[in-house]
C-alpha cells in the first residue's frame, strides 16, 4: 500500500470510528423508552456476528463474562479472544461478572454465622463437580472474572454480577454485596429464549414473543452462543428485534444507567 492510499484508509477509518462513537452516543443520550440488553459468555461461535450488529446499529449493551468452552476449544476469556473483548470495550459497551468458572449455586449450606454454599461450575478445573464452598469463596469466583475482564479490555467492569442460570439465595446476594457485587437478573419479558429448543420455540416466534411483550426499563437477556439450540438465534433474531423495537420508541442503554443501579454504582466509584 503506498502511502497515500495508506493515509486515505487510515481517515476513513477515524471517521467510520466517528460516526460509530457519534451514532452511540446520541443512542444513549434521548432515551424516553430505555432497555437494557445484556449478552451473557457461550460457545462465542456467534460473537463476530453480535459485534457486527451491535455496531452497525450503533447500541451498547452489557457483557456478562464467564470463562466457558467455546467452539474453537478454547475459552471464552482466553488470550485468543482478548481483542474481541478490548473491540467492544472501544466501542463503549460495558462488561460484569458470570463468574469465572460459570458457578451454579444449587443451595445454601453452613450457618447464619458462617455461611457457605452448595456448588456445581460448568467450566473451569472443577466443572461438573458438587462442591461445598464459603462466602469468601464465592465472592472470590465472582471477583476472578472481573478482574480478567479488565485485563483484557482496558476498562473497570461494573461492580455487578450474574449468577449462571439465575440462580441465587438471599444468602449469596447478602454475601455477594458485602464484598462489593450486586446482582443482575431479567425482566420476565426480557427472556429472549435463545437457550430454548429450535424445534418448540422457532427463530420467528421468538422474535414476535419479544417484540409483542417487552416494555420500558426492561432488561434483555440472550447468549453469546448456546450449545444445545440448532437454529442460532444471532444474529436471526437480533438484527429484526433490536429495529422493531426502535420502530416502537425504544433505545438502550448499558447498565451504568439504570436506575436500580446508579445509587449503588455512585458508591463504588
Amino acid at each position: 500500500m503506498r502511502l497515500s492510499e495508506a493515509k486515505g484508509f487510515f481517515a476513513i477509518s477515524l471517521i467510520a470510528i466517528f460516526v460509530v462513537g457519534k451514532a452511540a452516543a446520541a443512542e444513549t443520550s434521548h432515551c424516553d423508552k430505555p432497555l437494557y440488553l445484556t449478552f451473557d459468555t457461550g460457545h462465542m461461535e456467534i460473537a463476530p456476528f453480535v459485534a457486527d450488529v451491535l455496531k452497525r446499529k450503533g447500541i451498547l449493551v452489557t457483557f456478562f463474562a464467564a470463562d466457558e468452552k467455546t467452539k474453537l476449544g478454547d475459552s471464552s476469556l482466553s488470550s485468543y479472544w482478548a481483542p474481541w473483548w478490548h473491540a467492544r470495550a472501544v466501542e463503549g459497551h460495558a462488561f460484569a461478572s458470570h463468574t469465572m468458572d460459570h458457578t451454579y449455586w444449587r443451595a445454601d449450606a453452613g450457618t447464619k454465622g458462617t455461611p457457605m454454599f452448595k456448588v456445581r461450575s460448568s467450566a473451569g478445573p472443577q466443572a461438573g463437580k458438587d462442591l461445598a464452598i464459603s462466602a469468601a469463596q464465592y465472592c472470590e469466583e465472582i471477583g476472578r472474572a472481573s478482574t480478567r475482564l479488565h485485563e483484557i479490555t482496558g476498562k473497570a467492569p461494573l461492580p455487578l454480577f450474574r449468577a449462571p442460570g439465575g440462580k441465587i439465595s438471599p444468602t449469596l446476594l447478602t454475601a455477594a454485596k458485602s464484598c462489593g457485587y450486586a446482582h443482575v437478573g431479567w425482566s420476565p419479558a426480557g427472556f429472549l429464549g435463545d437457550e430454548l429448543p429450535s424445534a418448540q420455540f422457532s427463530n420467528a416466534a421468538l422474535l414476535k414473543k419479544a417484540l409483542d411483550n417487552i416494555r420500558s426499563g426492561d432488561i434483555l437477556l440472550a447468549h453469546l452462543g448456546i450449545w444445545s439450540r440448532k437454529d442460532p438465534w444471532a444474529p436471526a433474531v437480533l438484527e429484526p428485534l433490536i429495529d422493531g423495537l426502535k420502530q416502537r420508541g425504544f433505545c438502550f442503554r448499558t447498565l451504568a444507567d439504570h436506575p436500580d443501579y446508579r445509587g449503588w454504582l455512585a458508591g463504588k466509584r
